[in-house]
């Protein structure tokens, strides 16, 4: 048991990036399937399932989210602390979500493991991404064939977590097939259903890339100013921050073909904008000389904004080709990233009394609106950071009508992990899920442009100060995924549900 939980901890880790090991997810989490099998024959079934299931959990996430550690220090000595909570609460709901699967087969022998168990799997990973202040749905399984683009193609239909329940019944049907008592035909016969399946995926995939009617938004810069976690955050670094950012950005202006989009990362301005009336000077001059928009993070705050307790925002601002952007919209970020951005459960006034707690760390609000922006280009709606793991809003806005996508993001603090990638990864989903064109401009790198077939290019280096300029490629196809929502999230739930309902009646009404 311990070996399988060995494997299967590295086995998961390794079916995502860096690694470029797309085969591997059909077998990711063979291990997770076969100590399920153990489970039900062991003496106490559901407690052993519950605790394999816990260690499982736990060991995969360890290695997984590795990085959270690092990421954290930055924000807090605590670090540790937050990375222990966070995959010992994976570590919970997956023993769980093992107790849940080997009670089903108990109480219910007819309803086959390749049923429960990809069920099972994908309503917890759901569920991880719809738990309040502490929701973290990073690297759903679907997520890990992000460099098989051609292979998950039918998210257009289903979404990614469509792709997850896909690969979790491929897992367990590899294992019933190998394992089969019956003989080699009968294995034979599982496994040919298998490949069955992946030939469908590759099928409309080659169809859907050979047919999508793709065209040219319009030429977008990027700027790529690689400011150093440290420097960014210090006050008598700010001056330099926009400098460098002005600087940038007139060498984009200087290139052929002229970018008709400029897009600077997230928190790419140190400080609110209506205080420093030198830097909007600056600002709004080049965009209105250059008749060129600029969109950029911010922080942000209403303007009648006095000290620290009061409610500031990770935002984003569109300056228009007049260098107007008084009045407009603002993007406030949705969901914060548990701890460093918002701390669970602690309110704002006792996590600053924390002796060693960055200014701007771990007590911004969450925003409400969505609004799409207007340019030449067309329109776009724009997600922060880490949200782009959450597949919600991206639909949301292609249902309001915007024609392509914007992520800003800093990803400086994820120093040379794996993070940055697994983080990017995420974006291959996205565009397949609502057809949309997507321009990612990252303050440290991947800074890269994403195509609406998932395909990326004019990736950037980590660690660089470059700029990127290209034609941003979009659709006007409007996918069923879009029109339905997560219809696959919506099944999973209500059939999860339905079990944990049956459970309960056979429990109190044997």
């Amino acid at each position: 048991m311990v070996l399988l939980v060995a494997l299967g901890a590295i086995a998961l880790t390794l079916s995502y990036p860096p690694f470029p090991l797309p085969i591997l997810s059909f077998f990711a989490i063979t291990p997770a399937v076969l100590l399920i099998r153990e489970a039900v024959t062991d003496a106490n079934p559901t407690g052993a399932a519950f605790r394999w299931g816990w260690w499982y959990g736990l060991a995969s996430n360890a290695l997984v989210l590795y990085w959270l550690v690092v990421a954290l220090w930055h924000f807090t000595p605590f670090s540790a602390l937050g990375y222990l909570a966070t995959i010992a609460i994976i570590g919970l709901l997956t023993g769980v979500m093992f107790w849940f699967v080997v009670r089903m087969r108990l109480s219910a022998p007819t309803v086959p493991l390749w049923v429960v168990l990809p069920v099972a799997w994908t309503a917890l990973e759901w569920l991880i991404g719809h738990i309040g202040d502490i929701r973290f749905p990073w690297l759903g399984l679907g997520t890990s064939l992000a460099d098989a683009p051609v292979l998950v193609q039918w998210a257009d239909i289903a979404g990614a977590r469509g792709v997850t329940l896909w690969l979790a019944w491929c897992n367990v049907a590899i294992v019933e097939a190998a394992t089969d008592v019956r003989g080699a035909r009968f294995a034979l016969r599982g496994l040919a259903v298998v490949v069955a399946t992946v030939v469908l995926a590759l099928g409309y995939g080659a169809w859907r890339m050979k047919t999508l009617p793709i065209r040219d938004v319009g030429v977008v810069g990027m700027v790529q100013p690689n400011e150093g976690f440290q420097e960014k955050g210090d006050p008598a670094h700010a001056d330099s921050v926009v400098g460098k950012l002005l600087g940038q950005s007139q060498q984009l202006l200087a290139k052929t073909p002229r970018p008709q989009l400029i897009i600077w990362p997230e928190a790419a301005i140190p400080d609110f904008l209506w205080r420093r009336p030198r830097w909007e000077a600056a600002i709004t001059s080049l965009a209105r000389d250059n008749h060129v928009p600029i969109f950029t993070g911010v922080f942000w705050a209403d303007p009648t904004w006095r000290t620290i307790q009061d409610p500031y925002y990770n935002a984003a601002l569109l300056i228009d080709s007049t260098g107007q952007w008084r009045g407009g919209p603002v993007y406030a970020k949705h969901y914060l990233v548990p701890v460093t951005e918002r701390v669970p459960f602690v309110p704002v006034s006792v996590f600053r009394a924390i002796p060693g707690i960055r200014n701007w760390s771990g007590g911004f609000t969450p925003g409400k609106d969505l609004p799409v922006y207007e340019t030449a280009l067309g329109r776009f709606g724009v997600i922060v950071c880490y949200e782009s793991a959450f597949e919600d809003l991206p639909r949301e806005y292609r249902a309001k009508g915007a024609n392509f996508l914007t992520n800003i993001t800093n990803d400086a603090w994820f120093g040379s992990t794996s993070a940055p990638r697994q983080h990017a990864s995420h974006l291959v989903l996205r565009a397949i899920e609502t057809r949309m064109g997507i321009a990612r401009a990252a303050n440290s790198g991947i800074t890269e442009f994403v195509d609406p077939l998932g395909r990326t290019y004019d990736e950037t280096h980590l660690d660089q100060d470059t700029i990127v300029t290209d034609v941003l490629r979009t659709s006007d196809v409007i996918p069923l995924y879009v029109r339905l929502g997560d219809w696959v999230g919506t099944l999973v739930v209500v059939l999860t549900l339905a079990g944990a309902g049956f459970l309960l009646k056979r429990r109190f009404r044997p």
